[in-house]
């Protein structure tokens, strides 16, 4: 064995043993402990936890590579997915969190009073997740397959049974803590490599002021080489598509039910304000970063690796062809690798990047611990929304109302086991690239969830006729044009899959909208309760004025 695989192994298992302890250190005793951690995190841990669920494998893995590849246009991401959290700060966080359930589908259950709603809400949440947590595995894949050495479904193999060890044991609680752990592991991965190269390739060791040189330098490489530049806007897609994709992101970081739900682990609307701030920031440390990274890397390639003599490449190229995700073809025949003859995954452009980069064994396994804490952290959320979802929406609140707390527990575990299995099973053979099954996860929730999420909360009229109908619209049309366009070329204004929620959003919320009007009106005690939602927690709202809680 090299002294590479024995440094990343020692990453990989020590951060496994972490994460594992910490989960049953902090396991959950009860059923509040394992959906809403018994409400209980402070602002500042729960941002952290916010950030470290939030920054999965497409993050990690994904959103620097397809930077990288498509330049200007790959900025809808990183736009898009900051953006996001602006409009789930403001709109819907805090008073989500003043409602006091433990889930999305329980919100809109209780909020339109209607077990239809409930159940549908259910069912697109774990939808969702299911679809999201397909991208995780299948970075865990990516990750473990390069590290063994092995098929990347072995490593998806590998990286299912780790999830549903501490996931099961942890729920929300050990889910929480085990969070901000990876969070600190991937940032400190994502960093130090990115920190090497800027000193590397411009004596300057803080990436985001020189990066902006190493850009002016592509340009001039791409006109020299009589292609499209880095920089360009809508070189490599349209407009129509860059502002659906921008669009999806945003409203579906806002209605994303693994999301939400952190904000519910916190014990007042002032800290669930407050968590979204801290998570903003402790996003921001990789989103600002994800350019430099794309730009680095995509220098050291053109420079150093293109125009090499086929039989002089680095050994690591190798390493990474053997794997499928890259390829390496002299089809002009003359011996000399073109960058035109360079065909590279974007889901391996941060994991190579150390052994592009001659970074050392110490930086590829810290990167290869930080890509499996990006890809585990998400996942862990992902199967306590899937499992709250199913055990407490759907089997507690619509099948067995008096099942006891141990039983509750019990199928909230069996349902993340099935869950990550059967979701390791589809990752085995992925549909798509990590970042193209993400977007469509968001563009789901972004069809489903934001607009009925949004008016629920903003809008009295809004009633369970029309939250139904626009939750079932959404989705429907959202799924059709992600099947028509991934599998049958169906594009309409040049927007393709990855946009499918700028279809789904506008026709949930007229139906929304339309079948809320054609219909009775909610009670008046629902209407109350709405208004109270937008009030500090000091402050009820109830027959028609605004009262103090001291004064009640």
């Amino acid at each position: 064995m090299d002294q590479q695989f024995l440094t990343s192994m020692a990453f990989i298992f020590l951060s496994f043993a972490l994460y594992i302890g910490i989960a049953v250190y902090n396991r959950a005793r009860q059923t509040s402990d394992f959906y809403v951690a018994s409400r209980g995190v402070p602002p500042v841990w729960n941002g952290m936890a916010i950030a470290g669920d939030w920054m999965s494998a497409a993050s990690f893995l994904g959103m620097a590579g397809t930077v990288m590849i498509l330049g200007y246009d790959g900025l809808a991401y990183i736009m898009g997915w900051t953006g996001g959290y602006l409009l789930l700060t403001f709109l819907l966080a805090p008073q989500l969190r003043k409602y006091g359930r433990y889930t999305v589908p329980e919100f809109i259950g209780d909020r339109f009073d209607s077990h239809k709603a409930r159940l549908i809400a259910a069912i697109g949440t774990m939808l969702i997740s299911f679809v999201y947590i397909i991208g995780q595995l299948s970075g865990t894949g990516v990750v473990l397959g390069r590290l063994f050495e092995i098929d990347a479904a072995i490593g998806t193999i590998i990286g299912v049974v780790v999830i549903t060890i501490y996931a099961t044991f942890g729920g929300m609680r050990g889910i929480t803590w085990t969070q901000v752990a990876q969070f600190i592991i991937l940032i400190i991965a994502y960093l130090i490599p990115v920190v090497f190269m800027s000193l590397q390739i411009t004596g300057n060791a803080i990436p985001w002021i020189t990066y902006g040189e190493i850009v002016t330098k592509l340009g001039e490489l791409d006109r020299d080489l009589g292609i499209s530049q880095y920089f360009a806007p809508f070189e490599q897609t349209n407009k129509a598509q860059f502002l659906a994709l921008l669009f999806c992101l945003m409203a579906g970081t806002a209605a994303l039910p693994h999301v939400i739900v952190r904000f519910y682990t916190v014990s007042t609307m002032k800290a669930a304000r407050w968590s979204g701030a801290w998570a903003l920031l402790f996003i921001c440390m990789l989103y600002l970063t994800a350019p430099a990274y794309a730009a680095f890397s995509r220098f050291i390639l053109m420079t150093e690796v293109a125009g090499q003599p086929f039989d002089a490449l680095p050994a690591w190229t190798q390493t990474w062809i053997d794997t499928g995700r890259l390829q390496m073809i002299d089809t002009n025949g003359d011996g000399i690798l073109q960058w035109s003859e360079i065909t590279i995954s974007n889901d391996i452009v941060v994991m190579a990047t150390p052994e592009i980069a001659n970074l050392g064994v110490f930086v590829i396994g810290l990167m290869a611990a930080g890509a499996l804490a990006a890809a585990l952290s998400t996942a862990g959320g992902l199967l306590i929304a899937i499992s709250s979802s199913f055990a407490h929406d759907i089997y507690y609140r619509l099948i067995n109302p008096q099942a006891s707390e141990e039983k509750r527990l019990l199928v909230a575990r069996l349902s993340i086991a099935v869950a990550t299995i059967v979701a390791g099973l589809v990752a085995l053979d992925p549909p798509g690239v990590i970042t193209q099954i993400v977007a469509w996860a968001f563009s789901l929730a972004a069809g489903t969830f934001f607009p009925v999420l949004v008016l629920g909360v903003w809008w009295t009229r809004c009633n369970a006729q029309g939250a139904i109908a626009g939750m079932l619209s959404g989705l429907v049309v959202t799924l059709t044009y992600i099947i028509l366009a991934r599998y049958f070329g169906v594009s309409l204004f040049g927007i393709i899959d990855t946009g499918a929620g700028i279809f789904g959003a506008p026709i949930s919320l007229l139906a929304t909208i339309l079948v809320s009007l054609a219909t009775p009106e909610p009670s008046q005690k629902l209407k109350e309760e709405v208004m109270d939602l937008r009030y500090p927690e000091q402050m009820t709202y109830k027959d028609g004025e605004v009262w103090l809680h001291e004064n009640r």
